[in-house]
């Protein structure tokens, strides 16, 4: 029997959240198709059409603009839709999959039908951390194809040192869908209400989203550039993490922003702060999955840990996480 609950859960659940399941194949064959199309007709356009632009030179020419704008705009729309997966996420697990179950009270039913509330949870995680994890590795690897295809062929194509573009290119993506899973489930289980787990979840994906962004540049160690001061600023090799001026010392100083020492009042302004060549603290594009693994690896540590706090808090609620709950003899009560 205690075999067979694995399954039966799964079935009902998946019965269930039948609804959902329609939306998150829907969402999957509509962006999967855009990012298709991305790949292979409108990339080639674009390239071509970049080719005859970069061609004209100062002269006036014929090139197809339309295939330029139509793959900015679809690419720019494509990489926003990828991002926004682990936010649908977030908002579906608080809502529908624990908030409104916890709200409307099944969740208490299914915990006296041979189901414990350990073994509950676990089987509303696991089914969609399966889903989630598949489709939306389908979708960053193919805006991964895309972004690859394009690099270096259209001009308007995104920097991998884009927010957007670095984290829909990555398993980073797939990290923070898993982190909006285990959220949405913790902010039902905390407040049991339907909406406000939605609302709760979403703040919580946003602040973590932002945080693990601002931490970027810092998860990985840097490369040091020093430039002399005859250029017009300090040279970085992809994403910045700090700039300035070095002075004889080796003293680090602000940029006052002034121009090349080429030009005599800047050479003055050098001067009088001891400058004497441009740093910047960057990171080379060899260094984006290091950024990118080191990223994932920190969203799913926040992923266990939420998880971890999740089952504590279902414990705390139920006083039982392995033993089923027991069910009430109500024939004794009326005899």
């Amino acid at each position: 029997m205690s075999a067979l609950i694995p399954f039966t859960t799964t079935r009902v659940m998946l019965r269930l959240h039948r609804p959902a399941l329609y939306v998150w194949a829907g969402v999957l064959l509509v962006v999967g198709a855009l990012l298709l199309w991305l790949y292979g007709p409108l990339t080639d356009a674009a390239a071509s059409a970049w080719r005859q632009w970069n061609g004209c030179g100062m002269n006036a020419c014929v090139y197809d603009q339309d295939a330029i704008l139509t793959y900015k705009s679809l690419a720019q729309y494509m990489s926003i839709a990828v991002n926004l997966v682990p936010f649908l996420v977030a908002a579906w697990a608080g809502a529908s999959l624990i908030g409104r179950e916890m709200e409307s009270g099944t969740a208490q039913l299914a915990w006296t039908q041979s189901i414990s509330p350990a073994r509950w949870l676990t089987a509303k995680l696991a089914v969609p951390a399966v889903l989630v994890t598949a489709g939306t590795s389908v979708l960053v690897l193919l805006h991964n194809l895309v972004w690859s295809k394009g690099h270096g062929k259209i001009d308007t194509a995104k920097p991998w040192t884009d927010d957007l573009t670095f984290h829909a290119n990555g398993p980073s993506t797939v990290a923070f869908a898993l982190f909006g899973l285990v959220a949405g489930a913790l902010a039902g289980l905390a407040l049991r209400r339907s909406l406000a787990a939605l609302a709760l979840a979403l703040v919580w994906m946003v602040g973590v989203r932002a945080a693990v962004s601002l931490a970027l540049p810092h998860l990985w160690p840097s490369v040091t550039t020093v430039t002399d001061l005859t250029g017009y600023g300090p040279k970085s090799l992809g994403l910045t993490l700090d700039e300035g001026l070095l002075t004889s010392t080796g003293a680090r100083i602000a940029n006052p922003g002034c121009g090349s020492s080429r030009y005599s009042a800047c050479r003055d302004v050098y001067e009088h702060l001891d400058a004497v060549s441009y740093y910047t603290d960057s990171h080379p594009f060899s260094h984006y999955w290091p950024l990118q693994l080191t990223a994932t690896a920190l969203v799913l540590a926040l992923t266990a840990l939420a998880a971890l706090v999740a089952f504590r808090l279902l414990k705390r609620h139920t006083g039982a996480t392995s033993a089923t709950l027991p069910i009430r003899d109500t024939t004794k009560e009326g005899a």
